[in-house]
């Protein structure tokens, strides 16, 4: 099979509806818009979530919560997760990054005791549990806080 080859499945492509051409059409004089009214004029209509002057559903239901926007993200990382660097190595942020470990979009970084580690890392990190610093220093690593 080729690309010249190719074709959409029978069916699945439909020709627009060609409103106002004439009577014939089934879709001519006024074309599908009713006699008159704001919805007939060129530009016409409303605005989503306008319910005609009637208090909108998104101003009738009450506030809830709080966005707390100087909030810093945190990254939570695994200890089981560590195991997919070589014994020795220095894990930072950056190496957690392209390891796919965590995005860019976090401020900090913690490092959490899930998991066994059997390798010694020095891990650089914000933030550590408790559990995972025993866990680190228990397979002979190290742990920095940045």
């Amino acid at each position: 099979m080729r690309l010249h080859d190719l074709r959409c499945p029978e069916g699945s492509k439909r020709a627009p509806r060609r409103i106002g051409r004439g009577h014939g059409s089934g879709w001519g004089k006024t074309a599908g818009k009713g006699h008159k009214g704001q919805n007939a004029r060129s530009g016409g209509g409303v605005r989503p979530g306008f319910e005609g002057g009637q208090m909108p559903l998104q101003r009738r239901v009450p506030k809830r919560g709080f966005n707390n926007i100087f909030a810093e993200k945190i990254a939570c990382v695994n200890i089981r997760d560590l195991e997919k660097f070589g014994a020795g190595s220095v894990v930072g942020e950056i190496e957690l990054i392209t390891m796919g470990l965590v995005n860019r979009i976090y401020d900090k970084i913690k490092i959490l005791g899930q998991g066994n580690l059997t390798k010694n890392l020095t891990v650089k990190a914000h933030m550590f549990s408790k559990s995972a610093l025993e866990k680190i220093e228990a397979a002979g690593g190290k742990a920095e806080v940045i």
